[in-house]
This record gives C-alpha cells, sequence and structure tokens, in this order.
C-alpha cells in the first residue's frame, strides 16, 4: 500500500463483509477443560481421561464427548455444566455442549501417568 493510501474494509452491494470468524485453538480448548476437577478427586477431568473427543466447527462451536468415573457419580449433574463453562472462557468459542457418554465404560487404565502418580496408584 503506498504511502498516504486509505485502507477501506471489504464490501460487496448487501454491505459491509463481516470478519471471518476466529479459529478456535484446541489447545486452548483442552486448557480450558483441563481446569475442570471432579469435585472428590484431585486430578483434572482431561488427565483422569474423563474427556473421549472434544470436535470443533468452524464456527467455534465446541461439542464435548465425555464420561464419568461411574454412573452413580455424584457429579454427574455438575461437571458437564463446568466444562461448558470453562470452554466457553476461550476466545472464539460461540457455543459449547457436554455430552455424557457410557461407551466404552471408563476405567483406570485411561488416567494419564501424572494422574496415576498424583493418586499414588503405580
Amino acid at each position: 500500500m503506498s504511502e498516504g493510501a486509505t485502507r477501506h474494509e471489504a464490501w460487496t452491494p448487501d454491505g459491509p463483509v463481516p470478519p471471518a470468524p476466529q479459529k478456535v485453538d484446541e489447545n486452548a480448548v483442552l486448557d480450558a477443560i483441563k481446569t475442570v476437577y471432579d469435585p472428590e478427586i484431585p486430578v483434572d477431568i482431561y488427565e483422569l481421561g474423563l474427556v473421549y473427543s472434544v470436535d470443533i466447527t468452524d464456527e467455534g462451536a465446541v461439542k464435548v464427548e465425555m464420561t464419568l468415573t461411574t454412573p452413580s457419580c455424584p457429579s454427574a449433574q455438575e461437571l458437564p455444566g463446568m466444562v461448558e463453562e470453562a470452554v466457553r472462557t476461550v476466545p472464539g468459542v460461540t457455543d459449547a455442549k457436554t455430552e455424557i457418554v457410557w461407551d466404552p465404560p471408563w476405567d483406570p487404565s485411561r488416567m494419564s501417568d501424572d494422574a496415576k502418580l498424583a493418586l499414588n496408584m503405580y
């Protein structure tokens, strides 16, 4: 652009072109999920192996599939909401949904080495 030239926003006959949505950083979403702890266990749900998948759309919607340690987990009502709240703090996220799944069932082998160490399960 030459000196003194004015920069203009993109335009169409229908008006200005909206800016492209900000791409959601998957690592930032995972970091947000790692802030959620099962209230009864001093390890975050990601390291516990409770998060099975994270899908991020081009529009910034995030869907998290996770499980619980047991179907009778006392935190079953609050953990999905906690995950959604944490994910919504990530720049570019437009929506967050958490789905509890039971297949495959969770077992301690899904925990990270850090989680096993923190829980003295070696």
